[in-house]
C-alpha cells in the first residue's frame, strides 16, 4: 500500500480494531527515538566563520546556535551529534513561535538562516546535517508553503471518540444514517475521503465511481482502485449494531432505497429525499469537524485550535494509530 496524500505510511496485516471487528493495514511509521538528554558541554568551534564573512553573519550564525541549543536544554534532547528529527522539531518551533517565551512566529527567511547556521556549525564540527531528510525538508516546504507556519498535523480520533461523534447524528433522519455509516466505514476501513464518496453499489456502475462494495454474512469488502492498482479492504461487523459500520451501512441503504449507482449522496427535500449526485469529497471533511466539536473531542484545547485540528484524514489517521488495516492488492 502506498502512502496517502498526507503521507500517511501503510501498515501490515494485524489485530482487530475494539470498534469496528476486523481491519488491517499497516502501522504508522514511527519516528526515531529522540534523545534522552544533552551529551554534554557544547564545543567550541575555532576559525571558520571568524576567518571568513561579515561580523554580521558572524553574529548570526553564533546566535542561532545558542538560539538552537536552548531549544535543545529545554526539550531534553541532544544538540550534536546532528540529529533531522531534532532539528525538523526545532524548525516547526522557530515557525509557530513555541522556541521561546514571546510566542512570536520566524519569518521564512529567519528560517532559512538559522538552518543554514546550523548546517554550517555541524560542519565546523566535522559532522554533517542531511538537510533532505525528510524531517527537514518537509517542515521546510511547508514553512514555504504557508508563509512561515508549518502545516498543522491533523488530530487522530480514536474508537471512542467515533462513538461519541455518532452520538451527536439524528439517527431518525436519512442525513443522520448517512453521516455514521460514513464515519464508520472510513474509520473501520481507514479511507481517505476521495474514497469514501467515491464509492459505488456495486461494480462498474459509474464512470466516476473509485470501487464498489460487497456485503458478505461475516463482514464488508470494500474494493479501491488507487494510484497503484486495485486493493481490497475487509472491514468485520461490530461487537453491537450501535457500533457496526455493516450494519450501519445497511440501514443507509435500506431507507434511502439505493440499489445502483453512487453509495453516499446529498440528501434534499429538507432531509426527506436522495438525490442521484455524487457527495464531493468536503463533505466527509466538514462531518469529521463538525461532529468532533459536537462531541467535545479534545475539549482541553481552544475553539479556535480545535476547528483546525480535524479534517477528513482524522479517520483514516485514527485507525492506523489504533489498530492494523488488512488490504490486499487485487488484479481487475
Amino acid at each position: 500500500m502506498t502512502a496517502d496524500e498526507n503521507g500517511t505510511a501503510a501498515p501490515e496485516a494485524g489485530s482487530n480494531a475494539p470498534l469496528d471487528g476486523r481491519i488491517d493495514e499497516t502501522p504508522a511509521q514511527r519516528p526515531a527515538s529522540r534523545p534522552a538528554r544533552l551529551d554534554g558541554p557544547g564545543v567550541h568551534v575555532h576559525g571558520g566563520v571568524e576567518a571568513t564573512g561579515s561580523a554580521n553573519t558572524r553574529r548570526a550564525y553564533a546566535s542561532d546556535w545558542k538560539h538552537f541549543s536552548a531549544w535543545c536544554r529545554r526539550q531534553s534532547l541532544s544538540s550534536v551529534p546532528p540529529e533531522p528529527q531534532n532539528v525538523g522539531l526545532y524548525l516547526s518551533a522557530c515557525a509557530s513561535g513555541t522556541v521561546g517565551g514571546n510566542r512570536k512566529p520566524n519569518s521564512a527567511s529567519t528560517i532559512e538562516r538559522r538552518l543554514s547556521s546550523l548546517t554550517w556549525n555541524y560542519a565546523q564540527r566535522g559532522q554533517s546535517l542531511d538537510r533532505k531528510d525528510q524531517h527537514i525538508a518537509g517542515v521546510m516546504a511547508g514553512i514555504r508553503n504557508s508563509n512561515a507556519r508549518p502545516p498543522m498535523q491533523k488530530e487522530a480520533v480514536t474508537p471512542e471518540d467515533i462513538s461519541a461523534m455518532l452520538e451527536t447524528l439524528d439517527r431518525g433522519t436519512l442525513r443522520g444514517l448517512r453521516d455514521r455509516a460514513m464515519l464508520l466505514i472510513g474509520f473501520a476501513g481507514g479511507l481517505r475521503r476521495s474514497e469514501i464518496v467515491g464509492l459505488d453499489v456495486g461494480k462498474n456502475q459509474t464512470e466516476d465511481g473509485r470501487g464498489w462494495i460487497e456485503i458478505l454474512d461475516k463482514g464488508l469488502i470494500v474494493t479501491l482502485r488507487g494510484k497503484t492498482g486495485w486493493r481490497e479492504v475487509e472491514i468485520g461487523r461490530g461487537s453491537s449494531d450501535a457500533a457496526c459500520p455493516v450494519a450501519a451501512l445497511g440501514t443507509w441503504l435500506t431507507l434511502s432505497r439505493i440499489a445502483h449507482g453512487p453509495l453516499f449522496r446529498r440528501v434534499t427535500g429538507q432531509g426527506k429525499a436522495v438525490g442521484a449526485d455524487r457527495l464531493n469529497d468536503q463533505e466527509v471533511a466538514r462531518l469529521v469537524k463538525r461532529t468532533a466539536l459536537a462531541a467535545g473531542v479534545r475539549g482541553d484545547l481552544a475553539e479556535g485550535e480545535r476547528a483546525l485540528k480535524f479534517s477528513g484524514h482524522s479517520l483514516r489517521a485514527g485507525l492506523i494509530s489504533s489498530a492494523e488495516l488488512d488490504e490486499r492488492p487485487v488484479q481487475k
